[in-house]
């Protein structure tokens, strides 16, 4: 009883090692945000401008200040330009993705075709392709649309994004098929059998696509930089790269207030990305 008692306790104190590892960056960015410049200086001299040495951390800052913050949010428009393009773009995204993946995850998994397994089989393998394999041939569409340089340019591909599509069939299937037979012999049309049955049933798949499309698409980078040359059209992911190590408390100030939509996101989502990881290990 003893021996298995000190085993649990290890590995608890294994997973909390293991869980405050995780969350280290996270710490050294928020409280980064609140050193003062001589702070800062002091913490990153050795590597940055000596070139030598480690970079030391403090626990609690001898001279926490806001000014970063200030600056960020009182003088800095550019940042208010980025952070509603990255608002813009990832709803825009989201609201297309739930008009075009809900109704085809919503086909795929009830209306049994020819051919539609083999159609959804190409789904997963488009799925499995990252941004790298198809971005020139999306570039050589847009540029013929002429859609190049416009936020459309990153909007319209991940719009008709097929991972959406693979969580929310998962969150369909669940639901009996017998539920929509019986519903047939009362008469009711498919459209009513879609959006008073599928979806409230259904809706498990369509959050946990929301959650993830989210977390994706508000720290996109490839998508812009390949399709947007205006950088007044960027999202705020790629505002922060452009802050050179000099101004590192400006930095870690917008690296936290760009962190606060996806935190909270996350956390009232969470149990929708449970059920989207269990969907995803269904088999259709």
């Amino acid at each position: 009883m003893k021996g298995k008692c000190f085993a649990e306790a290890c590995v608890k104190l294994l997973f909390t090692a293991m869980g405050l590892v995780v969350c280290m960056p996270v710490f050294f960015v928020v409280t980064g945000s609140v050193m003062g410049s001589y702070d800062l200086e002091a913490c990153l001299a050795p590597v940055f401008r000596e070139g030598k040495g480690f970079v030391g951390w403090k626990l609690i800052p001898d001279y926490p200040t806001v000014e970063h913050y200030v600056r960020l949010l009182f003088k800095t428009p550019q940042f208010f330009v980025l952070f509603w393009n990255s608002i813009r773009m990832t709803v825009l995204i989201l609201a297309g993705q739930l008009l075009v993946g809900v109704p085809a995850a919503w086909a795929f998994a009830v209306y049994q075709v020819r051919g539609s397994r083999i159609l959804f089989g190409l789904y997963i393998v488009l799925m499995l392709m990252p941004f790298q394999v198809t971005m020139l041939s999306s570039y050589l569409v847009l540029n013929r649309l002429s859609l190049l340089n416009t936020q459309l340019a990153v909007i319209l591909p991940a719009v008709f994004s097929t991972f959406p599509i693979f969580l929310t069939y998962g969150g369909f299937r669940e639901i009996p098929a017998e539920l929509f037979e019986a519903a047939r012999i009362d008469g009711a049309g498919e459209l009513y059998i879609f959006l008073r049955i599928g979806l409230p049933l259904g809706k498990g798949g369509m959050l946990s696509g929301l959650v993830l499309g989210f977390l994706e698409y508000w720290n996109m980078l490839e998508q812009p930089l390949a399709f947007l040359e205006n950088q007044a059209l960027w999202p705020l992911s790629l505002y922060l790269p452009q802050i050179s190590w000099m101004q590192a408390g400006f930095a870690f100030g917008a690296s936290v207030i760009m962190l606060l939509p996806a935190v909270f996101i996350f956390v009232i989502g969470q149990d929708y990305l449970e059920q989207g990881i269990v969907y995803a290990g269904l088999k259709g």
